[in-house]
């Protein structure tokens, strides 16, 4: 519909994968038997989450590198790499989590991690092993996080996924505010 058409008001379509942007993984997305995107627990996906930048470490993201990093307490993790900073073309360079690293941030508590880059394996993998890790210990992924200009430390983190009915994944409008 269209007002210039003679419409009464302008109403747009959208017609896309929900894994688009910015968004939240569902467990449905690698595994048959997962939770789908409508039962998603929001309070995951709102409170205090701690950025931390892991950079020039390899391709993938270890355990390692996470270790050198104070986590104690944080139940959510967002992961800063600079690895896939221009959003206008793929670029299958990322960095990934190594499935080690995924065990390790479940053994601190850790419940929900998200990335700057579009997936938590990397682009080649077909057997998804960190996705794999991540469904294992129920951590829930938010994916294309847009980092570049943040610094790491606490913010409050506010990234609701769409209500979407049998999905396995929602776009999400992540935000990251200053705490007081």
């Amino acid at each position: 519909m269209a007002k210039a058409a003679g419409d009464s008001c302008n109403v747009s379509k959208l017609t896309m994968s929900p894994h688009v942007g910015t968004h939240a993984d569902a467990p449905y997305h690698y595994d048959d038997a997962g939770d789908t995107m409508e039962t998603a627990d929001l309070e995951l996906y709102v409170g205090r989450a701690r950025v931390i930048c892991i950079q020039r470490q390899g391709r993938l993201i270890t355990a390692d590198a996470l270790r050198g990093h104070d986590l104690a307490g944080v139940t959510r993790l967002l992961v800063r790499t600079d690895s896939y900073l221009d959003h206008t073309r793929f670029d299958p360079e990322f960095f990934a989590f190594e499935p080690t690293a995924v065990d390790y941030m479940a053994g601190l508590g850790i419940q929900l991690v998200g990335v700057d880059t579009p997936s938590v394996d990397p682009a080649d993998s077909r057997d998804l092993p960190a996705h794999e890790r991540f469904r294992v210990h129920n951590i829930r992924i938010l994916e294309t996080l847009r980092l570049q200009n943040v610094d790491c430390g606490d913010y409050e983190l506010i990234a609701l996924p769409l209500r979407l009915q049998g999905s396995d994944a929602s776009p999400v409008r992540a935000v990251l505010r200053t705490l007081c």
